[in-house]
């Protein structure tokens, strides 16, 4: 036995623990939810009596924020939306908060004077500079917004026309400062990466959000498709820039001041899913390195907050992760080396409890996912055949999230790299020939390089008996080849538009529904 040997035991045993932790959290919070979901939806019901019985009662001013940055093939359809939404027009102001720096603010500008002729109340702030990205767009909105609360929609999301009328009952309970609707899918058929993140968004907003909101934990909003009371934004602060997950920064701190977050599972909003491999991955590890960043930031002032010892434990869980992904990727590199130190691999107790370990890290996820999918779809039977896509999916990108961790740990904000986003929703569309598509990345090959590592990992296992080890190892292999060949295979192929656009076909300035005047068709038919 090496000294060498006994500290990479000691790392793979630390990082089985860490799998182990966070995988069993996905048990307890499909027990929260079975527990609480039954009293939450008597609630639900007992407040939206409340308001259907006085649906004259005195409706607040509302500030739908949009804030946008070059999203020429979108923001057609996100301002249909808005201004589709079923709202007194003397009570309801849109603000689009314009960030963009190609032909998205030309496009916005004539929109909103369209718009605006059509006696919507709309305004366009255009920042030539994106001090704070997201959070400075954001902030500078506020500063001029007039309504009592504040929606917030990001590019990608189509709310329903209802969407006003069904959150706002909530807000009668003067403690609640935000309130959460559930994500939908556009385009989850698309492919199987759309398929994979549909599951992964589901099991999300299907059972985390609802177990942590319903057994009084610390709950997030997720960016958009939310409402918040003006006065909670401002009474924790504001909006930050510090972090690259200002939606996570700003939930904490507004509950640490003593402000309630509210989750409705039954209020969807749909949105566009990335259809390509490289926005996905820039998407998740913008999630990742701010998480991190707000779990440094916010970590000491949760555990002095009052609360139980549970609330804290499971804010750390949330707000940590996506550190699972650095455990993944030791214990796959790890793996190889200590068979070849073969006493650590000697006995079948030891293998079998690493096994366990596994079994339980891995399968806890997939479990929560397979429950997601009973809760939210009664075709549940039909979908869980693609739940794979998923276990890949999360499997491969944790080279790209690693590296993402390792940033949110020892470094502060960032850039914000936008998603991009295509108007794609249907099988028979392409992305490949519009513009911001992402090109080749080198993480793509360290991810085919990890497969066959992993492989490799597999032959040594199953030669030497141990193949209780040996099937985690084909999921490391197949989940870093998926993610690393896919990450090619849409590097390549037709060139992405190279300049901004001004055609008024491309960015959807001739879809008969942009006419202002039919702005309160129902979206299912103008969409």
């Amino acid at each position: 036995m090496t000294a060498l040997a006994t500290i990479l035991a000691g790392l793979y045993l630390l990082c089985l623990f860490g799998l182990f932790l966070y995988g069993i959290n996905s048990y307890i919070l499909i027990l929260l939810h079975r527990r609480f979901r039954e009293r939450a939806r008597l609630l639900d019901l007992e407040i939206r009596r409340r308001a259907g019985n006085d649906p004259d009662g005195r409706l607040p001013v509302v500030t739908v924020q949009l804030p946008i940055f070059n999203e020429r093939y979108v923001v057609s359809r996100l301002l249909r939306a808005a201004a589709s939404l079923d709202y007194p027009r003397e009570l309801l102001e849109i603000q689009v908060l314009d960030d963009s720096t190609d032909d998205t603010r030309e496009i916005t500008a004539r929109l909103v004077a369209e718009y605006r002729a059509a006696g919507i109340r709309i305004g366009h702030l255009h920042r030539t500079v994106r001090a704070g990205y997201k959070a400075g767009a954001l902030r500078d909105g506020l500063a001029a917004c007039r309504g009592e609360f504040v929606a917030i929609l990001d590019a990608d999301f189509v709310p329903d026309p209802d969407f006003l009328r069904r959150t706002l009952p909530y807000f009668t309970d003067p403690t609640v400062g935000m309130v959460q609707t559930r994500w939908e899918h556009l385009n989850r058929e698309y492919s199987l990466l759309t398929i994979g993140q549909a599951f992964g968004i589901d099991g999300h907003f299907g059972v985390e959000q609802g177990s942590r909101a319903w057994a009084g934990l610390y709950l997030n909003f997720n960016g958009t498709a939310g409402v918040w009371r003006k006065a909670a934004i401002q009474d924790a602060g504001g909006w930050h820039d510090d972090t690259l997950t200002e939606d996570l920064d700003l939930s904490y701190r507004a509950q640490l001041r003593g402000w309630r977050l509210v989750f409705l599972p039954d209020v969807v909003c749909p949105a566009e899913l990335p259809v390509q491999i490289q926005g996905f991955k820039s998407q998740q590890q913008r999630w990742a390195k701010g998480s991190i960043q707000t779990a440094r930031k916010l970590i000491p002032r949760i555990l002095q907050a009052p609360g139980s010892w549970f609330k804290k434990y499971q804010a750390v869980i949330h707000l940590t992760h996506y550190a699972a992904h650095p455990l993944m990727l030791l214990v796959a590199i790890a793996s190889p080396p200590l068979l070849y130190f073969d006493w650590f691999f000697a006995s079948w107790r030891s293998v079998s409890a690493a096994a366990a370990c596994f079994c339980l890290a891995t399968f806890g996820p997939s479990a929560l996912y397979w429950y997601s999918q009973r809760v939210l779809h009664p075709d549940w039977r039909r979908r869980l055949p693609y739940l794979p896509s998923l276990m890949l999916l999360g499997t491969g990108i944790a080279l790209s999230n690693t590296r993402a961790v390792l940033q949110g740990l020892f470094s502060q904000a960032g850039d914000f790299i936008r998603t991009p986003k295509f108007a794609i929703e249907g099988r028979q569309e392409s992305w490949r020939s519009k513009g911001y598509r992402s090109g080749f990345s080198w993480t793509a090959v360290g991810e085919i390089l990890l497969s066959l590592y992993s492989a490799f990992g597999v032959y040594l296992f199953l030669d030497r008996g141990r193949v209780l080890i040996g099937p985690f190892l084909v999921l490391y292999t197949l989940g870093f080849g998926y993610v690393g060949i896919l990450s090619l295979l849409h590097s390549v192929g037709s060139s992405p538009v190279a300049g901004p656009s001004s055609s008024r076909k491309a960015a959807g300035l001739d879809h008969p529904a942009l006419h202002p005047c039919e702005a309160s068709i129902p979206r299912g038919e103008a969409a």
